[in-house]
């Protein structure tokens, strides 16, 4: 069973139109209040980042991170991760670094209040 629920693309726009995002060099994060009281999860990656091995990739790692923290993390957010160009050939472990650094800043951790 998951532990997130996805985004469909009309949350997608709403989520950016929202203008919150934070960003680092690996990836951005958009978040938004969902009113929902789960988590909801996006990802997105540009075919400028690589081929579909390296995207599809990208999307594991993304969940991964996303399943390793969801136990520390505040819910009711919709969250739409977007891969720059550094996620190439990046471990998960740097990558769960980023994820992390972002929930921080946007404080989406539960004692982040």
């Amino acid at each position: 069973m998951r532990d997130y629920v996805s985004l469909k693309n009309r949350d997608f726009s709403v989520c950016y139109k929202t203008h919150n995002s934070k960003a680092n060099s690996d990836i951005v994060m958009y978040i938004r209040f969902n009113e929902l009281g789960y988590n909801r999860l996006g990802i997105s990656v540009s075919k400028k980042i690589g081929n579909s091995v390296i995207r599809h990739r990208f999307l594991r790692l993304v969940r991964e991170c996303y399943r390793m923290n969801v136990g520390e993390m505040k819910q009711g957010y919709d969250i739409v991760v977007i891969a720059r160009p550094n996620v190439v050939g990046m471990k998960c472990c740097q990558l769960n670094k980023s994820f992390r650094h972002l929930l921080h800043i946007h404080h989406l951790f539960k004692d982040d209040d």
